[in-house]
């Protein structure tokens, strides 16, 4: 080998590991189970999530695959039902607000006529103890 280079750097770089790595696909791991009964809920998740029209046509067994992606797609629409609630919500407080200003109502009014309220409230009490 060249001078200045590490031994076990250039055992990394050997064919012969990149064969071994070779002989055993990443897509199948020895712990993988080939096949996984769906509970309850994720046949609803695979329902909802349009991978099958019916509960009829739900297999016995599905891969884990198939139930990630129906997760994945109901998180995506359940994103896309939060967000248009927000932006319904927001128009809702504009309305309401532009109604409070034609009402002449204001937070600040609001909060000066409670104060003002529990000065007279407070002045009544202590003019009644004595």
């Amino acid at each position: 080998m060249t001078k200045g280079v590490d031994l076990k750097i250039s055992r990394r770089l050997c064919i012969k590991a990149q064969e071994e790595g070779q002989l055993q696909p990443r897509s199948q791991s020895p712990l993988r189970v080939p096949g996984h009964k769906p509970t309850d809920w994720e046949k609803r998740f695979l329902l909802w999530a349009g991978h099958f029209k019916k509960p009829e046509d739900i297999p016995e067994t599905v891969s884990i695959e198939t139930i990630r992606a129906a997760k994945t797609t109901l998180r995506v629409k359940f994103s896309y039902v939060m967000i248009v609630l927000t932006i319904v919500g927001c128009i809702v407080m504009v309305i309401q607000g532009k109604q409070a200003v034609k009402r002449h109502e204001s937070l600040t009014s609001i909060n000066l006529e409670k104060k003002a309220q529990w000065r007279e409230e407070a002045t009544r009490s202590t003019s009644a103890k004595p």
